[in-house]
């Protein structure tokens, strides 16, 4: 059992780490730190969402309405900053429903190569940093059928949704050899502004990704404050079932 036991511990020390190595990205990742607490962040990161990314990307598995209630948006504000979907008829759907828009997938094929990914879990699946890196990646590349391509994500397959904020980027090559990024074509944002923007919209995609992970790090608090209690009882039990035991 105990070699057992150290044997599954230097799998966890060694093994994982290096999987994760094998796994990660060919480029060093930006770090960002976001906060899902951060209501203004968190709508300012929705408004980038629905006006940039929407269009093509969906996020299917969440609502209209959720999303207003967590971000504390009223039902008007919802329909009016968020859905432009609409139903059979022609009519807006209602708040209730799930994060659609009109694009099929077939649709979606001929145009980019691909069907664009749905963006509900996206945060989870390739984590923050690789986003934060991503959106602010893309720079021109004349090969490319779209005319861009992303320094993470090479030969991406989908054009640059806010060229219009950051400008247009260009790859060169530093001093040391180093594949660099640099604006020649400045946007609406300056780089620090378009930084921060990328920021919360990372932030809403974390959210996207996990509703509940503000409260789910406040009920871990009270469950591992009653494991740490009931430890301490059942070492008080044991003691006394083992007290007359030689």
């Amino acid at each position: 059992m105990k070699s057992l036991i150290a044997f599954l511990a230097l799998a966890v020390m060694v093994g994982v780490p290096v999987a994760l190595q094998a796994a990660g990205p060919s480029v060093p990742l930006d770090a960002v730190k976001v906060d899902v607490t951060n209501e203004a962040s968190l709508q300012r990161g929705a408004r980038l969402y629905f006006n940039y990314c929407m269009g093509c990307h969906s996020a299917q598995y969440m609502r209209y309405s959720r999303v207003g209630r967590d971000l504390g948006l009223t039902e008007n504000q919802v329909i009016h900053s968020m859905i432009f979907t609409t139903d059979e008829d022609g009519e807006l759907v209602n708040p209730g429903s799930l994060i659609t828009n009109a694009m099929t997938a077939d649709y979606g094929e001929e145009a980019f190569g691909v069907e664009p990914p749905d963006l509900t879990l996206v945060a989870r699946v390739r984590g923050e940093d690789w986003l934060y890196t991503f959106l602010r990646g893309f720079y021109r590349d004349n090969s490319r059928p779209l005319g861009v391509n992303n320094i993470v994500f090479d030969n991406v397959g989908m054009p640059h949704p806010l060229w219009e904020l950051q400008g247009w980027q260009e790859k060169h090559l530093d001093a040391n050899g180093v594949s660099r990024l640099r604006v020649v074509e400045p946007g609406r944002m300056s780089g620090p502004e378009y930084d921060r923007a990328i920021r919360d919209l990372v932030t809403f995609l974390s959210y996207l990704a996990e509703p509940m992970q503000v409260e789910r790090q406040r009920i871990g608090v009270y469950v591992m404050l009653f494991l740490i209690v009931f430890l301490g009882l059942a070492y008080l039990l044991k003691k006394e079932y083992w007290k007359d035991v030689h």
